[in-house]
């Protein structure tokens, strides 16, 4: 299940919402026979990996409490994924909202072929966890980016990631995982700029400095607990 979000300056710096009163819980708008339920990720060996970040909806405690929901979960390998560069990723995201006043995020499972060294075919397997096993892990995962001027009709820019649901090292450029919008769109099935006329679209990375910061995972969860770390602006590309 793929998610969207909008993100501003204005709910980026909103902290009207404690994560001590969110919970992860099963979303009963969803028939029973095909949810995801709490028990499903016990002892799988993978975090509950939020699509749209906790940290992103911290102006209300109902949008805090609606990201806790498992249609907003997918597995994710915790270590060096989850608790590192996705969340880096993540912190790329929002730390956008101080070069642009508007930004749209769409977030989503992926499941890749790969080719098998013995006989070089391609196919497509995953892993699948729960009680009765019916909840697939991804191969990998992707954020498509829109940043907006503000501009009625004006500039948007795009970027396009595609990571894998492995650990990854934090010196790894974030570049290394941009791709093509139009990859995006035919491992997914979606369509994301097709209304896009092209005079209005720009590349994400070649108007910012596409990076990550790393922060260490202890000192991101006091963040989103409330302690100020101050925001850090995105500078032009280098």
């Amino acid at each position: 299940m793929w998610v969207a979000e909008h993100i501003t300056p204005a709910s980026i710096f909103a902290n009207n919402a404690d994560r001590k009163h969110s919970y992860f819980v099963e979303d009963d708008t969803i028939p029973e026979k095909f949810r995801a339920k709490l028990k499903d990720y016990a002892r799988s060996g993978y975090d509950r990996g939020h699509q749209v970040p906790a940290a992103d909806a911290k102006w209300s405690q109902d949008a805090l409490d609606q990201t806790f929901l498992l249609s907003n979960m997918c597995p994710q390998v915790g270590d060096g994924f989850n608790r590192d560069y996705w969340a880096h990723l993540e912190d790329f995201c929002r730390r956008l909202t101080n070069n642009y006043p508007s930004v749209r995020i769409v977030t989503g499972p992926l499941y890749l072929p790969k080719r098998d060294p013995d006989d070089g075919k391609w196919r497509v397997s995953y892993e699948v966890v729960g009680h009765p096993p019916n909840v697939a892990v991804p191969t990998h995962f992707f954020k498509v980016i829109f940043a907006e001027d503000g501009k009625t009709g004006g500039q948007v820019s795009l970027g396009a990631f595609v990571l894998p649901n492995a650990p990854i090292a934090n010196h790894k450029p974030l570049t290394d995982f941009e791709v093509p919008i139009e990859a995006i769109e035919r491992a997914s099935g979606l369509e994301f700029a097709a209304n896009l006329p092209l005079q209005r679209r720009k590349k994400l990375c070649e108007e910012v400095h596409c990076s990550v910061i790393v922060r260490e995972y202890m000192d991101r969860q006091k963040d989103l607990m409330g302690a100020s770390l101050g925001r850090k602006a995105l500078q032009g590309p280098h």
